[in-house]
């Protein structure tokens, strides 16, 4: 036997996240039976006093909301990635014992692009203006040539996204909620929204249009990503960024050279499915 090595994903609420199931789907295919992978509900309060308590057996830990940004005064070290977002959602424990942070989120979400064909768009629409849109907005950074325009409710969602544009060297433009069916023009369209926010967007889903990536997975498909489909667009949904961001989880916590991609997500799939 092995020694035992933890990991763990932590945030509040806690009690639906799919990261064990995938992270352990990983383990079970990579043969690591010595390593476990479980979920604490640890609010911003509470995150200090857990980090200090991680001994030697840990390797490393996933990040939701809302610790994303706490847990980096926290840490020896960020990568650019991360800090070009300022959002950590990846923590390595290394032997040396520091304590190195990651973005996963943004590598995730060009893998998953990359694996339905899309690498390079020349115009592009984020929906939302949250901690996910600065995310899209950093991969947008670099994959899409021209501009992005951000639809959002309100004229401060816009100038942060404006910011956030500056600061990724993305060419942003903004428009008001109320136009967000005018994106639907585009090559791509990220959304980034909370459940419910676009479904009313679904009957403006126009014939063959480009590719839509909703970043919601439970429940699937929105009503939106539904009518994309049937209208003969691409869709990704959240369950693609989801495991291609744990794929890289797995890989840096792990050591190993390629995570299990098809058995982290058949997993995630059965769990959904069985939700």
């Amino acid at each position: 036997m092995g020694t035992p090595r933890r990991a763990a994903v932590l945030g509040s609420p806690i009690a639906h996240s799919l990261s064990p199931v995938l992270h352990r789907a990983a383990y079970a295919a990579l043969g690591l039976d010595t390593w476990s992978y479980d979920r604490f509900e640890v609010d911003e309060a509470g995150l200090p006093a857990f980090v200090a308590g991680l001994d030697d057996t840990w390797a490393g830990l996933s990040l939701t909301m809302p610790l994303k940004r706490a847990i980096i005064p926290l840490l020896d070290e960020i990568s650019g990635t991360a800090a070009s977002v300022e959002a950590v959602n990846t923590v390595v424990l290394t032997e040396d014992g520091r304590r190195v942070g990651d973005n996963t989120d943004i590598p995730g979400l060009i893998a998953a692009l990359r694996e339905r064909g899309v690498e390079k768009v020349e115009s592009a629409a984020v929906l939302g203006a949250g901690a996910t849109a600065s995310s899209a907005l950093a991969a947008l950074a670099r994959i899409c040539a021209g501009p992005v325009t951000a639809y959002v409710r309100s004229e401060a969602r816009a100038e942060e996204m404006r910011g956030w544009g500056d600061r990724l060297g993305v060419d942003v433009r903004t428009a008001d909620w109320a136009d967000a069916h005018r994106a639907f023009t585009t090559p791509l369209v990220i959304a980034t929204t909370p459940a419910g926010s676009t479904d009313a967007l679904a009957a403006a889903v126009p014939d063959a249009p480009g590719t839509l990536f909703d970043v919601l997975y439970h429940p699937w498909p929105t009503p939106l990503a539904a009518a994309w489909s049937q209208r003969g667009g691409a869709v990704l949904g959240g369950l693609d960024l989801l495991v291609h961001q744990a794929v890289l989880q797995v890989e840096q916590m792990t050591g190993v050279a390629r995570a299990p991609l098809a058995a982290m997500r058949a997993a995630g799939e059965k769990a959904l499915a069985t939700a």
